[in-house]
């Protein structure tokens, strides 16, 4: 567990004065439609709602794999992410592809179940063939103090995972302050997480690019301390291409070109891969 009290706590004035700076500029690595193309390629395309069934998902992974067929060197999404009961299905519909089956799993999107329970839906997504898991942070544990068991409750579902991809959903429009969400965004690092990422998308605000610099800076001072890589999955409400160029230019400027791919990379989204792909065949 990481000593809390080390932890700086965050200017807000000058995050935003960062972000304005940043997104004013182009980016410098890759010219516009080649972005998009790294955009489209980083989607975890996803359907998350209680009226989910087979053919929804069917039909979805249907399209996540037609994306390529448009020419032009188009590249398919990084992953369908869906709820644990219906992995073996997407599993199914994406055979032969390197598409990847991401689940939300561990009590998504509350966080408010024992953690045996969060362990034995985690194991079920796992065993259907789930290749990532998005699970989410207990929050009311977290804003309580409670600190070390949101720790060894990531640390934990991290075990169950092994070689299965962790993303650590911290759910930063609950977390009340900037700082909060650098605590939580090193608390989840520290415990394993594979990845951090902003939001389930069922609350409002869902990501932001305030708390993803936030999170940029915790990925980037974990880097220089241990050399260890952890991706970023900004998710929620990024429906605009613009927008996700926005938060490409500040993952370039603070982590650079190596983040720059879907293994360290990812959107979660539901409506933005097909105006992505709107902008790669007008440019």
């Amino acid at each position: 567990m990481i000593d809390i009290k080390s932890i700086s706590p965050v200017n807000d004035s000058e995050i935003e004065s960062r972000i304005k700076t940043i997104t004013a500029c182009p980016l410098k690595s890759i010219e516009s439609k080649q972005a998009f193309k790294f955009i489209l390629s980083a989607i975890d395309l996803t359907t998350l709602e209680g009226s989910d069934t087979d053919e929804k998902v069917i039909a979805m992974c249907q399209k996540a794999r037609q994306f390529h067929e448009k020419g032009n060197g188009i590249p398919n999404v990084a992953a369908v992410c869906v709820y644990p009961t219906l992995v073996r299905t997407a599993k199914n519909g994406l055979k032969g592809t390197d598409i990847h089956v991401a689940s939300v799993a561990g009590a998504f999107p509350s966080g408010q179940s024992p953690i045996s329970v969060k362990l034995s839906e985690i194991k079920y997504a796992i065993d259907e063939g789930a290749d990532e898991i998005d699970m989410v942070i207990s929050r009311g544990k977290f804003l309580q103090g409670e600190f070390n068991i949101v720790f060894d409750e990531i640390a934990a579902i991290k075990d169950i995972c092994k070689h299965v991809h962790l993303k650590v959903i911290l759910e930063t429009g609950e977390l009340q302050t900037l700082t909060n969400i650098r605590i939580a965004s090193d608390i989840a690092i520290s415990a394993g997480g594979d990845f951090i990422k902003t939001s389930t998308g069922k609350i409002s605000p869902a990501a932001t690019e305030q708390a993803f610099l936030v999170m940029l800076d915790a990925i980037k001072d974990h880097f220089n301390k241990t050399g260890k890589m952890i991706g970023i999955k900004p998710a929620g409400g990024i429906s605009e291409p613009s927008i996700a160029l926005n938060y490409l230019k500040l993952l370039e400027n603070v982590l650079g070109q190596s983040w720059m791919n879907k293994e360290y990379f990812r959107f979660g989204a539901s409506r933005l891969a097909d105006k992505v792909l709107a902008e790669i065949l007008a440019a």
